[in-house]
Formats: structure tokens, sequence, C-alpha cells
């Protein structure tokens, strides 16, 4: 068992958790698998799957504007270090694996 691809994946801020929809290698192209994971399991393994990336804010800040608390703007994902903590996740939780559904 191995991810093969990323469909699509969201950070739920309120709930620090992450949606994530993949396909393992014995997934057709007609089945997609959909979890939500607490953020804290990544950092639990050892992964840190949250980037901030503070040169973004520069470009679209004057000098007058006041940073917002909203980080939801400038937060990325290390899509590899998502995938290798996904790859380790179900190995050692292999009970939490979701079903494959049809789209």
């Amino acid at each position: 068992m191995e991810l093969q691809e990323l469909v699509y994946f969201y950070i739920l801020e309120e709930s620090r958790t992450i949606e994530v929809s993949f396909r393992l290698t014995t997934d057709s192209e007609d089945e997609v698998r959909t979890d939500f994971i607490e953020l804290s399991e990544a950092e639990d393994f050892g992964y840190n799957i949250i980037t901030e990336d503070l040169d973004f804010m520069s470009d679209y800040m004057d000098e007058e504007d006041e940073f917002e608390d909203d980080w939801s703007d400038i937060v990325n994902i290390d899509e590899d270090s998502l995938i290798s903590f996904l790859n380790e996740y179900y190995v050692i939780n292999p009970d939490k694996l979701p079903k494959a559904e049809l789209i």
C-alpha cells in the first residue's frame, strides 16, 4: 500500500484538521479515499507539513497596512511531507485507512 496521488487537501483551521483525498497504487482512476486527520498526528510522527510563507505578505501589504490575525492566506502545505506522513500513518494505523469510494 502506497499513496499514488494527492487529489485534494485543505486545512480546517478551527479544528486544526486536514482534509485529504488521495488514491493508493491499488485504487482505480474512479476511486478516491477521503480522510480528516488532526494536524497534531503529523507533528507526533515528526512531520512539519505546514509552512508559513511570510514573504508572501510583503508583496500584498503596504507599510501602513496592519497585519491581520488571519494566517489562511500565508499557510502552505509541503506536499512531499504530507505524502510521506500519510504513507507512514496508514502503515502504522491500517485500521484508519478510509475505504475507496467511486467518484
